[in-house]
């Protein structure tokens, strides 16, 4: 008979109570209580409350900041990095006139890609929240 199964009384089932099984970490790989919500060696969430929606597409919010700056944080749920990224972009189209556009520009844009993508990860890995 498995731990979780009960116990049999009266031709009755009988939930075996304060038995938990262990699981594992998902980041760091300890043991830790199936009902922990937080691994207490590492800090990390186990349980997402995200978990019940799909997940979000990195690929595509890397698509989305490549083709106009914060449109990937904004498919994240981060609508003020999002639009931070959007005004600074608009301000390095300004700066492009004084020759400072041209470096500040593509750095912002690719840190932009980069954001997006790594954000949507941690994301899905409950690591972040939306």
């Amino acid at each position: 008979m498995e731990e979780n199964e009960g116990v049999f009384q009266d031709n009755q089932v009988v939930k075996l109570t304060g038995i938990n099984e262990n699981v594992f970490c998902r980041s760091c790989g300890k043991q830790i209580r199936s009902d922990a919500e937080i691994c207490p060696h590492c800090g990390v969430r186990q349980k997402n409350n995200a978990s019940t929606l799909s997940p979000k597409n990195p690929g595509f919010a890397a698509v989305a900041s490549f083709l106009f700056a914060g449109l990937g944080q904004i498919y994240n749920g981060e609508f003020v990095k999002g639009f931070l990224f959007i005004v600074v972009q608009i301000i390095n189209c300004f700066l492009i006139f004084i020759v400072v556009g041209f470096i500040t520009y593509p750095i912002v844009w690719a840190i932009g890609i980069y954001d997006a993508y790594k954000t949507t990860e941690k994301i899905n890995a409950g690591i972040a929240e939306a």
